[in-house]
């Protein structure tokens, strides 16, 4: 079992410091991130909690998960790897053929319009 907590639904005020020390009273907290904007620089509401031991992690689960926080229900879990990325749906157009390329060899100059690339 792994001991890396996700911690959602924080208040903005809460900071790297205050997370880690309300997760040190269930033991040592290897570290802890409040995840951030890169361009607001203000907190995304969420973070993350690494705990030395999976049963260290739990019992903070258990006890914090649905505590309220400045008002707000926090929600506490383990966390799950993030789901590899698959590249969406290539809106940029870019392939490894080069830029809009299409595999189908029908298309192209001739083969289209009025006449359906007939002379």
């Amino acid at each position: 079992m792994t001991s890396k907590i996700y911690v959602g639904n924080l208040p903005y005020s809460v900071t790297d410091a205050s997370l880690r020390s309300n997760f040190a009273e269930f033991g040592d907290v290897s570290s802890a991130k409040v995840m951030m904007d890169r361009e607001t620089r203000t907190s995304k509401g969420f973070g993350f909690v690494e705990m030395a031991s999976a049963e260290v992690a739990q019992a903070a689960i258990t006890a914090l998960h649905g505590m309220s926080v400045d008002g707000r229900s926090i929600v506490v879990s383990l966390a799950r790897p993030r789901e590899a990325s698959t590249g969406g749906n290539n809106a940029s157009g870019y392939s490894a053929e080069g830029y809009r390329s299409s595999k189908r060899t029908d298309v192209g100059y001739g083969t289209g319009g009025f006449g359906g690339g007939r002379y």
